[in-house]
């Protein structure tokens, strides 16, 4: 249920344009600035999880294993996703406050 609910929400990221997914684009939104969450998913190699882990501490960004890459990407209508930044605070935050339970 919380899985769905998370999922729904990167899709609502996603039509509203405050997303972006794909290890290049998720690297750049880091480093800019932008990304206020990163979700990486646990189907995800481990130099990938590390490098995500060790790149989104250094940015003070908050990231979270969560979903497989087909997941992800059906929730942004994409077919598969390993990583994906959300830009938006608010859908940041609400995101985030769902995994944490």
């Amino acid at each position: 249920m919380r899985q769905n609910r998370v999922l729904s929400l990167v899709g609502l990221a996603t039509k509203a344009r405050k997303t972006v997914s794909g290890e290049f684009s998720t690297e750049k939104a880091v480093k800019d600035g932008r990304a206020v969450l990163v979700l990486v998913s646990t189907e995800s190699s481990d130099n990938t999880k590390k490098k995500f882990q060790n790149m989104c501490t250094y940015y003070e960004v908050p990231v979270y294993f969560n979903g497989t890459k087909e997941e992800l990407g059906a929730a942004m209508g994409q077919e598969f996703r390993a990583s994906l930044a959300v830009l938006d605070e608010g859908f940041g935050k609400a995101i985030e406050k769902l995994l944490q339970q």
